[in-house]
């Protein structure tokens, strides 16, 4: 019990922070616009019934938590999650090309990451371009990722896909390259004494001391892969998904659409990292390590 109070009072600690803070700044942001609308109306409200006004508004230039709190409700819980107004759908299109554009930036990590440990060339002569390849916003390789595909007939899934794989590879290839040379010198001159085969040092040795690495930067990679697929909506004119539901409610200056779309994503990527942080820890127990 102490040790779940510990770890529970913080958080809400800081959460209630968040919250008042939140309120604060919304009423700050939100007060010229009021003072506006009042002036034109002819009215003088009390300090009490401004503030009430400031967390209010239909399109507020910062809205309050409540607002958003009951936009999510709204769109999450009251609505079909057929309609293109539900966050529940418009989440799924958009954890589609997530899950698809991790799967294969897992892979292509891996795949490099065994490569650059097994020829040494491949370090001096691929690493720089991998580590360059991450300088270049992705606002800026997106649409160009969109346009070439398209020019050939590719559309759809398979473009945010692409964008997602292209940010979720490297924290794996580097986590993995970290963890197949992890195992110290004397276990691998155990394995030489052995008479092991490289194959044999490679499953036996190097993919298990690797597996905690992969899946820490798994889970950075999940979460990033979230973030490539939200951003490649934005240039395709999606009409579904995470990424549509913020290019629309900034179209039409819905900011409470907007934070209910963030809320919405930050659910999603904290449940995909808790699932590979689970996945991580049965593997680890079926490994012979600490319980899940």
């Amino acid at each position: 019990m102490d040790s779940f109070r510990s770890k529970i009072i913080p958080v809400s600690a800081i959460l209630a922070g968040v919250v008042v803070l939140w309120y604060v700044f919304a009423v700050i942001l939100n007060a010229p616009f009021q003072r506006d609308l009042d002036r034109r109306a002819n009215e003088t409200p009390g300090t009490v019934e401004f503030i009430g006004k400031t967390l209010s508004q239909p399109k507020p230039t910062l809205p309050a938590p409540h607002q958003v709190a009951v936009n999510f409700f709204e769109n999450t819980f009251l609505r079909s999650v057929t309609s293109n107004r539900s966050l529940v759908y418009n989440a799924w299109v958009t954890l589609s090309s997530t899950l698809l554009g991790f799967a294969f930036g897992t892979a292509l990590g891996i795949l490099i990451a065994v490569g650059i440990v097994h020829v040494a060339t491949l370090e001096r002569s691929l690493m720089p371009w991998i580590i360059a390849s991450q300088t270049i916003p992705i606002l800026a390789v997106a649409p160009m990722i969109i346009v070439v595909l398209a020019a050939i007939g590719i559309t759809g899934l398979i473009p945010k896909a692409l964008i997602s794989t292209y940010l979720s590879f490297f924290p794996v290839a580097v986590g993995m390259v970290k963890g197949l040379r992890s195992p110290e010198f004397m276990h691998l001159d155990l394995m030489h004494t052995y008479n092991a085969s490289a194959s044999q040092t490679f499953w036996k040795l190097r993919v298990p001391a690797s597996v905690p690495f992969l899946f820490t930067s798994m889970k950075v990679a999940v979460a990033a892969s979230l973030v490539g697929a939200i951003v490649g909506e934005l240039p395709t004119g999606a009409v579904a998904g995470i990424g549509a539901k913020l290019l629309a409610g900034a179209y039409y200056s819905q900011t409470i659409d907007i934070w209910s779309a963030l809320v919405a994503g930050s659910i999603v990527a904290a449940l995909l990292v808790m699932v590979v942080g689970i996945a991580g820890r049965l593997v680890d127990r079926a490994m012979g390590g600490r319980p899940a």
